[in-house]
């Protein structure tokens, strides 16, 4: 009334709306300063403010627990009873197995075919979406790991995480496992020199270093796959080629101008050789390629960099099932040449299937530590005994 807003009001229904969601957020702080996961929360209870007719929503639970996961399929379901009408874009089969009554694919900007979910089984949707059959989505080859190259001692960040310690091998793969908000990315940041650690040590080779910065991991033989990628790792106003070359920037100003044009060349063929994508022009934007095309180009730009140590955060996510195939047989083929990958996920089958070894993490802490069991024996995981 007469150009007031009622705060009181408002601060009410926002916090009514995120209690409906399973959210508790304190109202007033930048979203900045929100983690992916409560960023998202807050996005869909936006949408679910305005109590829409048709409500799209691409992608909602790639970056929530299993339990928020379940509280936004009660309130989707609720609201297709109350009559609104859902369109569930989700590269996770299972969740359109569970929640939707119709399902249409898509492929390379085509349209392939529309089923009743009770008439299609996952196989028949891997076939549509990829165009083939993929009989393996976690090709994990056995490989005998090598020396120690990596060990973390007591790794601790205030109020962050505490007490991390493991080691990683030559030609392993060793997962970091745990919900969204347990501190796996901070590990990873910090290890990186993003974000220094204020306690612990972490040894290379046998001997202490000291990471304060991405410049110096990277001299050092490092490479890291964010999780968000559109935050930090890309820059959009960039084109393909000069985002791929950022890693070796250094290297590329030190040479002459033939040296610099010969580089820029070979950075434009790799993804075809490597990938099976299209090549981007010189001058070709990033925003103009779908998400899996940046992925595999984004990875292409650190494995330029030729790493030792490579920290993947949640390498899948957001991505098809024939792409996600193809990221695991990348990973298994770095691996058996000897490569060393931290590889922290939130999707419990890829943790299983790809792993060597696996850590599982709890707000901060580490809370359990075991091998994976090779798929000849058939027997289960389990997991040791550890604090609660």
């Amino acid at each position: 009334m007469g150009g007031r807003i009622d705060w009181r009001k408002l601060y009410a229904e926002a916090e009514k709306l995120l209690a409906s969601l399973g959210v508790h957020l304190e109202l007033k702080q930048k979203t900045r300063n929100l983690s992916i996961a409560q960023q998202q929360m807050v996005e869909i209870a936006r949408a679910f403010s305005i109590n829409a007719r048709i409500l799209i929503m691409d992608e909602p639970t790639s970056s929530l627990t299993l339990n928020e996961v379940d509280d936004l399929f009660r309130l989707v379901r609720r609201l297709r009873d109350g009559g609104t009408a859902i369109v569930f874009i989700s590269h996770r089969l299972e969740e359109l197995f569970e929640l939707a009554d119709r399902v249409t694919v898509l492929r390379d900007g085509a349209y392939v075919d529309t089923r009743l979910v009770k008439d299609v089984t996952r196989d028949d949707l891997i076939r549509m979406m990829v165009g083939r059959t993929i009989t393996n989505m976690f090709p994990k080859q056995d490989v005998k790991p090598g020396k120690v190259v990596l060990k973390v001692d007591c790794l601790s960040c205030d109020g962050v995480f505490k007490d991390i310690s493991f080691e990683l091998h030559e030609g392993e793969i060793l997962g970091l496992a745990g919900l969204v908000g347990a501190g796996r990315t901070n590990v990873a940041r910090a290890i990186f020199g993003t974000e220094p650690p204020t306690s612990g040590e972490i040894q290379l080779d046998g001997k202490v270093i000291h990471i304060t910065s991405p410049r110096q991991a990277i001299a050092l033989g490092l490479a890291y796959v964010p999780e968000d990628r559109q935050l930090h790792g890309l820059i959009p106003p960039m084109n393909i080629t000069a985002n791929i070359s950022l890693t070796r920037a250094a290297g590329i100003c030190a040479a002459r101008l033939a040296c610099r044009i010969k580089w820029s060349v070979r950075l434009r063929s790799t993804p075809p050789s490597k990938w099976k994508c299209a090549p981007p022009a010189s001058g070709k934007r990033r925003v103009s390629f779908r998400a899996a095309t940046s992925k595999k180009l984004f990875m292409a730009k650190w494995l330029s960099t030729k790493p030792r140590i490579l920290i993947l955060d949640e390498p899948t996510r957001g991505i098809d099932v024939g792409t996600q195939a193809a990221v695991h047989a990348l990973m298994s083929k770095l691996v058996s040449e000897g490569m060393a990958i931290l590889m922290i996920s939130s999707e419990l089958p890829e943790v299983l299937g790809m792993s060597d070894r696996v850590i599982v993490m709890h707000e901060g802490s580490m809370t359990a530590h075991f091998n994976r069991v090779p798929r000849l024996h058939k027997k289960k995981y389990s997991l040791p005994q550890h604090k609660p």
